[in-house]
């Protein structure tokens, strides 16, 4: 036993260091530490052998997770006549090992590269998470353990829901290991991946005027995202004689569904965020990963149904969000039949793309094809900012007051959303109000 190997670490004496190695070795194919040789292969010996094998032993077993132990034997044996403590490590099953208290990052997760232990980079402990967890992102470890459940907790108890830990180990929030999973770290306030919502001026990305980025619990973030998408989507009058007929812009269950299918459907794995983007003539809602291998788009048209994640839809059925698995496109088909404006729905590799036309707006799929090569236009200022209230408050301060019936009209809303829009700004200070019942209009605030 003369020289260190993938598989054979030397401590001249013990060090806590050795937690390290453990890991790597448990992480890789398996290996030996010992302690009692020297780095050149020359036996030493240890003093106090059942002190050392004592703290060896406490050692891993309280600052490796999860639980290496059924993993490692600890023995004394004898080397040149010397007392060595020997360290039998296999390859465990529950990968990645870590240092509890580094976690899942590279200066916490090690795997043996030659005679080294060596950190693992945070793609491979990801790699590591899904292979171990049998290619399911869902059930791969969470790399972050340090969650809190605000918002998935007060939506569950909104339903009558039980959401304890036995409840959260039944929903595959937390695995056999007892520590947490993927799905937990979406369901969690600490949930990384993120929705992003822009919205141009127009039918292409010539004039941007406006963005935000839904974070959070995947909960909070299709909650406050269709809030947004609620608020966008107006109320316009069209008259035939004397009949009025209103129409929103949207339907609105097609928002909702369509949302929710980003939500449910996407691959995690990829970092970046779900994309939805508001034009003049529709939205574009594009979610990672593309469909599920093996399915295709003419079969999804037929309603068939294969989860990408399959734990959180099941959370979403649950919690009542969605209805029934597979139903989601053929319903939006349905909420457009009979309309001139169809929605599309288009697939490749690594992403998929749903674009839900404005009905009260002139769309097609080859006008949208035009517009996305259109070259740029510049367009006044007051335009490109899409906020409501600072349209509102720009009109009153050039005409010197406006009225809540001249806000219905400029933004094409119903008197309540008006109103609410007038009681903020005034709340604001930006604008007074004055005069009363049908002569009451709005002044900006000197």
């Amino acid at each position: 036993m003369k020289y260190e190997n993938v598989d054979v670490e030397f401590k001249e004496v013990y060090v806590p260091d050795i937690r390290k190695d453990a890991v790597a070795f448990a992480n890789t194919g398996g290996g030996t530490l010992y302690i009692g040789i020297a780095d050149d292969g020359t036996v030493v010996g240890v003093e106090h052998p059942d002190e050392v094998m004592l703290q060896v032993a406490s050692s891993l077993k309280d600052n490796i997770s999860p639980d290496i132990m059924p993993y490692v034997s600890i023995k004394l044996i004898d080397q040149d006549e010397k007392p060595v403590v020997e360290i039998k490590v296999e390859a465990g099953v529950g990968r990645p090992y870590y240092l509890t208290a580094k976690g899942l990052k590279p200066s916490g997760v090690y795997v043996r590269k030659g005679t080294a232990s060596q950190p693992l980079s945070e793609a491979g402990i990801r790699d590591m998470l899904i292979e171990s967890s049998g290619k399911s992102y869902e059930k791969g470890r969470s790399l972050n353990q340090n969650l809190t459940f605000e918002t998935f907790t007060e939506e569950m108890k909104a339903r009558n829901l039980e959401c304890g830990p036995s409840q959260m180990k039944t929903l595959g929030m937390i695995g056999e290991d007892g520590l947490y999973t993927n799905l937990a770290l979406l369901l969690s306030d600490q949930c990384e991946h993120t929705i992003k919502l822009a919205i141009f001026q127009g039918t292409d990305k010539a004039v941007f005027r406006d963005r935000k980025e839904f974070t959070g619990s995947v909960l909070k973030q299709q909650k406050e995202a269709y809030a947004i998408l609620d608020l966008l989507n107006q109320m316009k009058a069209t008259f035939s004689k004397l009949l009025r007929y209103d129409q929103r812009d949207y339907p609105e269950e097609a928002l909702r569904e369509v949302l929710l299918n980003c939500v449910v459907h996407r691959d995690y794995s990829f970092s970046a965020g779900t994309l939805i983007n508001v034009y003049t003539d529709r939205i574009e809602f594009v979610s990672l990963g593309g469909l599920v291998p093996g399915l295709s788009l003419e079969a999804i048209y037929l309603g068939v149904s294969q989860s990408r994640n399959p734990g959180l839809a099941n959370v979403f059925y649950r919690m009542r969000l969605i209805e029934s698995y597979g139903t989601g496109i053929t319903k939006v088909q349905r909420l457009y039949q009979d309309k001139k404006q169809q929605p599309v729905f288009e697939t490749t590799s690594g992403a998929f793309r749903v674009t839900l036309p404005n009905l009260n707006e002139d769309f097609t799929y080859e006008k949208m094809r035009h517009e996305e090569t259109k070259p740029f236009v510049e367009e006044p200022a007051a335009v490109r900012y899409g906020n409501p209230q600072t349209l509102i408050y720009q009109r009153a301060k050039e005409n010197g007051s406006i009225t809540r019936k001249e806000v219905e009209d400029m933004l094409g809303i119903k008197t309540t959303r008006a109103y609410v829009l007038l009681n903020q700004l005034v709340e604001q200070g930006k604008l007074v109000i004055e005069g009363s019942g049908r002569r009451t209009f709005y002044v900006p605030a000197k």
